[in-house]
């Protein structure tokens, strides 16, 4: 059995889409907690291994050619799991390329979109309308993108359930934080109840789940977000 790698990790949607992943591929892992709200994700210690200073990083004691590798970067960790394993990246060529573009979707706009939404709706120190609109919206678009195109397929990249929705799944099941609706997005909604129903999903959302605070918190807005609320 190999040395378990190490997950570097807060409760939030990017930290929960490799805690998922770990789940699901049945790879073993420990958790070194990286509180953003205190600050710990500008350690040195940390920046040596995430030098954007963002989690989820991990370890893996048992890295390509048997050497340690360190990784930052969701995306970038999902395709070396899903290569390291062989698990959830398609059968062929042609449906790991499906797999990577959604993925991408998600860290180029998912990710980004309704994160700002989630900011601008939830924390800013001002009520910025414009923003509000103007994220809330992106985040509308995109998730019609995401029920058209499971209108045809059972999952994001096709038949078959691969790291890209596990990379979109953390982002999509916080929807009404987002202010959207799934009234008009019926596919949507069945995948989130399907994904729901993954014992991996439900584990990999569970990691650590009562540390998730309220950043409404003066200290931790500023620490987060680089100012006071």
């Amino acid at each position: 059995m190999q040395d378990p790698i190490q997950l570097f990790y807060w409760p939030t949607p990017n930290g929960w889409k490799i805690s998922i992943a770990l789940e699901e591929m049945g790879l073993p892992y420990e958790v070194t907690l990286i509180d953003i709200g205190k600050g710990d994700q500008f350690a040195p210690e940390f920046l040596n291994i995430s030098p954007g200073n963002k989690m989820p990083a991990i370890i893996d004691p048992d890295g390509p050619g048997g050497a340690p590798v360190s990784l930052f970067e969701s995306g970038a960790i999902l395709q070396y799991l899903a290569r390291k394993t062989g698990q959830f990246y398609g059968k062929d060529e042609r449906a790991r390329l499906k797999a990577d573009q959604w993925l991408m979707w998600q860290m180029g706009g998912v990710g980004p979109m309704a994160g700002q939404a989630h900011h601008f709706l939830k924390y800013a120190p001002e009520d910025l309308p414009y923003a509000k609109d103007r994220y809330r919206n992106e985040v509308a678009r995109l998730y019609g993108v995401l029920d058209r195109q499971l209108a045809e397929n059972e999952y994001a990249a096709g038949a078959d359930y691969t790291i890209a929705d596990m990379a979109i799944w953390p982002w999509a099941s916080l929807w009404e934080g987002q202010q959207q609706t799934l009234d008009d997005k019926p596919h949507l909604a069945r995948w989130l109840e399907n994904m729901w129903s993954r014992p991996g999903v439900v584990a990999g959302r569970a990691l650590h789940a009562d540390l998730r605070a309220d950043r409404s918190d003066s200290k931790a807005q500023q620490v987060i977000f680089g100012h006071p609320r």
